[in-house]
């Protein structure tokens, strides 16, 4: 663990630990016991910086990059990183395990990584509970309020590969989601582009660009998805989502400007519907990444990774009226 004076600033190497990671999480890892609130102060101030360079919170870090760290007062207590939670939050939660690989059934309401407003996410938990692993980063996210299949790597090779394989579009990833509406299609092929902009208040949302707005936006990104109906209610559809493409909010941003919003989902779907269906039970987002099916990183070894369907939704989608298909 890299020492930090409260005298002195500290010039830390990027090692192969490291490498890949963003540079807010890798300050949390090195600064214990640091409020987020002051990590974030100091790489805004400009107080941090990497090979002698300014940087923003999302900078990935490269091997043998030079992080300047400013002087600060933390204690030896914080700093040893000895203190491990009793219980482990995400003991029950993992589907599969072993020397190159995590894959957690993550619960709804858990961020992936801290960031504004989040203290501490599953990665960062994982960290402060696996003291001692030398390597832990995500493979890819899931929104706060979607559970599911959530791929961690627990080597540098492994992210390697499975980064590899997601772009390569080796994986197969699939979501169980319920939505608003009677869905027609058994099966349907959509592709969209999306533009992800910042509201006011500094929250992240994406949209859809229409043909006539191309021209105005030169960063969107094609999304792509196929989507199976699995189970017709009365005023509902059950779905199941093939990710082709991960863009961020895909599923919620794609079915909303369709016409078919996921139910609960607070930031794209109905809010009047959803508040209705709150007080049928239904207390979440019904978006779940229920199986993603791939090639070991190191083995090739075929994996089918399957995380149930959480009880709470499987209550309210059993509680609601079935239509034959």
């Amino acid at each position: 663990m890299a020492q930090v004076s409260e005298h002195a600033a500290a010039q830390i190497l990027v090692d192969e630990a490291s490498e890949g990671q963003r540079v807010d999480n890798f300050l949390t890892k090195i600064l214990k016991g640091v409020p987020k609130s002051h990590i974030y102060r100091i790489l805004r101030s400009g107080e941090v910086r990497v090979n002698k360079g300014r940087v923003d919170a999302s900078r990935k870090l490269q091997m043998n990059d030079v992080v300047r760290v400013p002087p600060m007062r933390v204690s030896a207590k914080q700093v040893s990183g000895d203190e491990t939670p009793a219980v482990s939050k995400f003991a029950d939660a993992i589907v599969f395990e072993d020397d190159a690989m995590l894959v957690l059934n993550k619960p709804a309401g858990f961020a992936v990584h801290g960031g504004s407003g989040v203290s501490r996410g599953v990665i960062e938990q994982l960290r402060l509970e696996r003291p001692k692993a030398k390597f832990l980063e995500l493979v890819h996210r899931l929104d706060r309020e979607t559970s599911g299949v959530l791929l961690l790597a627990k080597r540098r090779s492994a992210l390697v590969a499975l980064h590899q394989a997601i772009r390569e579009n080796k994986t197969d990833k699939r979501y169980a989601v319920l939505v608003a509406g009677e869905w027609k299609d058994v099966k349907k092929h959509v592709t969209l582009d999306l533009q992800k902009y910042v509201l006011p208040s500094g929250e992240r949302r994406v949209n859809v660009v229409t043909d006539k707005a191309k021209d105005k936006f030169n960063e969107s990104q094609v999304s792509e998805t196929i989507f199976y109906l699995k189970q017709s209610f009365d005023g509902f559809s059950l779905l199941e989502a093939k990710l082709i493409t991960g863009r961020t909010h895909q599923l919620r941003v794609q079915l909303a400007h369709l016409g078919f919003p996921i139910v609960g989902d607070d930031k794209y779907g109905d809010f009047e519907l959803n508040k209705a269906l709150q007080k049928q039970g239904l207390k979440r987002m019904f978006l779940h990444s229920i199986e993603t099916k791939l090639n070991h990183p190191i083995t090739d070894e075929r994996l089918h990774l399957i995380a149930p369907l959480p009880k709470p939704l499987e209550q309210f989608m059993q509680s609601l009226s079935k239509k034959s298909l």
